[in-house]
């Protein structure tokens, strides 16, 4: 999922791409321009001949010269150089996805690859200031409610397994707003508060049952902050929570460069972010360049997955992210740089699951110790192998982890802490005040 300090690697990725397609076409008109030559050439004088064996010298006349068309041969010569220099960023550029990135070499998924799908039945919630949000529901309408909330960049269709994997619940998932087939907020106001309010009434929409919340990335930190805003709700609108690759506070600060990031967040994350708002439509061409190019792929799988992903997960988030609104994008990270919710995390009275991956740089694995550490109910599952979508390149682990935590009774209490290899994780002391280190 994008995060803030990504920004960066957003804008540097799109304008190596442009470098590398411009210096393609300057190399080709290069070549273009000197395939063919025009050479000045000196004529021989010209000599009389009075008696077949007496060569008389020529009289003194001005030289001539004359004009001759040098076409260039293929060999080791400079048009050669631009030539096959041209079309091999030419080729890379708008279709090294399909040659150099990673995507090649992952196995394919076969039929259960993941795919957006637009033909189930949805239903629109009108907000009041205008805006409305994508809804949909899958499952018996009289099983146990679980509402999804995906991470940022993405849509609904992130959820993708969860609908072929936990057909017992009734599933309710939503778009963001700007994101999916959700409109963007009428009034321009973006805020985790804002996005809060959202979930709460897509809660509504889930009818009077007590429902279980799960969030991905920036969903945990709308469901952290609809916990903040609706205490009222907890034990009995929601009655329990799933984190998934999470944090409690401004990203920044819990990336594995936080002292980094950090530093560079005012001077110059933030003005990129306002940049890439000003400039949405270009930054939408830079994006797609880096699709095409597989440069966009090679940083999602060095971000979210661990190599162990399929071909269609690794295109499936890439292209999501690319097809998503560059300024919506942007607004969404300013608003996470001003996200906190350390101080809800002891008053959440409800059962916790956070699941966190070992190997996650985006939301390190000491974020989701953190929060297990002060949440009074919290369970943790570490999976192994696993970055910041280990819950979509290990689905199969995180629905498990899900449906037992589900069958849980509330009454005995998170009485150990499981891993993914099933190793009981020891319960942290709730009095601690800083994350605990790996």
């Amino acid at each position: 999922m994008l995060m803030p300090f990504q920004i960066l690697g957003l804008w540097v990725r799109g304008l190596l791409s442009v470098i590398f397609l411009g210096a393609g076409i300057t190399l080709l008109s290069l070549w273009f321009a000197n395939r063919e030559q025009t050479v000045v050439e000196v004529e021989p004088p010209v000599q009389r001949v009075d008696h077949p064996n007496e060569k008389v010298p020529a009289l003194d006349e001005p030289q001539r010269t004359r004009l001759r068309v040098v076409t260039w041969e293929f060999g080791l010569n400079k048009e050669t150089a631009y030539l096959l220099g041209g079309i091999a960023l030419l080729l890379w550029s708008v279709g090294g996805g399909l040659t150099l990135s990673p995507w090649l070499w992952r196995p394919s998924g076969g039929k259960d690859e993941p795919r957006a799908e637009t033909s189930h039945k949805v239903e629109f919630i009108r907000c009041p200031d205008g805006s409305e949000l994508c809804v949909a529901s899958f499952g018996p309408a009289d099983a146990e409610v679980i509402v999804f909330t995906h991470g940022w960049g993405l849509d609904s269709n992130e959820w993708f397994y969860a609908k072929r994997e936990l057909g017992a619940y009734r599933l309710i998932t939503w778009d963001l707003p700007g994101l999916g087939r959700s409109k963007r907020p009428a009034d321009g106001a973006w805020s985790l508060e804002k996005f809060a309010q959202d979930l709460d009434r897509v809660i509504a929409f889930a009818g009077s049952r007590p429902v279980t919340l799960v969030g991905h990335s920036i969903g945990t930190m709308i469901i952290l902050t609809y916990c903040k805003l609706f205490p009222e709700a907890l034990g009995t609108r929601v009655g329990r929570v799933v984190l998934a690759h999470g944090t409690y506070t401004n990203p920044v600060k819990t990336s594995s460069r936080p002292g980094l990031y950090t530093a560079l967040q005012k001077p110059l994350l933030e003005p990129l972010c306002h940049l890439m708002v000003w400039l949405s439509p270009a930054v939408r061409v830079l994006n797609w360049l880096s699709y095409l190019n597989g440069s966009a792929h090679r940083s999602t799988e060095r971000d979210s997955f661990s190599g162990n992903e399929t071909r269609g997960q690794l295109d499936f988030l890439t292209r999501s992210y690319c097809k998503s609104a560059p300024d919506v994008i942007a607004h969404g990270m300013l608003a996470m740089f001003r996200y906190d919710a350390t101080d809800t995390l002891a008053r959440l009275n409800v059962p916790v699951l956070i699941v966190t991956g070992d190997m996650d740089n985006t939301c390190t694995p000491e974020a989701s110790r953190y929060m297990a550490q002060r949440i009074p109910k919290a369970t943790l599952v570490v999976l192994s192998k696993a970055k910041h979508c280990g819950l979509f390149e290990w689905h199969g682990q995180f629905h498990e982890a899900l449906v037992d935590f589900l069958a849980v009774d509330e009454r005995r209490g998170p009485d150990r802490r499981v891993a993914k290899d099933g190793n009981a994780i020891p319960t942290p002391s709730h009095s601690a005040s800083s994350p605990e280190k790996a």
